[in-house]
């Protein structure tokens, strides 16, 4: 199972945000640089942030993103679906008929990557954007 560096990089950008959200909106530019991501990267990221209401874009001299709801109401699974970001570790689809190996049965290890899926998911529903900034904040001090 592995992330794309699409839903790694929104999550980074949105903790990033979130640490500044209460003073000011943020630029990308911002996050771009203390990141390290692309600018256009990030600007396709917070496109489709924005289509699902997690940010909101302000605009003028003083413009950039604001989070849509407080930190601690964003959960990951919600960053993950508004960037497609899709966290799989079975090759099949669970409402198909047809098997992992295109044959007409299930894996012989298929339960136990579903069951981790599971987990992973329930992690992912846990985890809000307030914990990875009271995580990184604790890191620091």
């Amino acid at each position: 199972m592995k992330l794309t560096s699409k839903g790694r990089y929104a999550v980074m950008a949105l903790v990033d945000l979130a640490r500044f959200n209460n003073i000011n909106p943020v630029s990308l530019r911002d996050i771009s640089l203390r990141q390290g991501i692309s600018l256009d990267y990030l600007e396709q990221i917070f496109s489709k942030l924005r289509k699902k209401e997690i940010v909101q874009s302000v605009r003028g001299n003083q413009g950039g993103y604001v989070l849509n709801k407080k930190a601690k109401e964003i959960k990951l699974t919600n960053i993950f679906d508004a960037v497609d970001e899709k966290v799989k570790t079975v090759q099949c689809k669970k409402e198909s008929k047809k098997g992992c190996n295109g044959k007409s049965t299930k894996c012989l290890t298929h339960n136990l990557w579903d069951e981790l899926e599971n987990h992973i998911n329930d992690f992912f529903e846990k985890k809000s954007l307030e914990d990875l900034v009271q995580d990184n904040t604790e890191r620091r001090i």
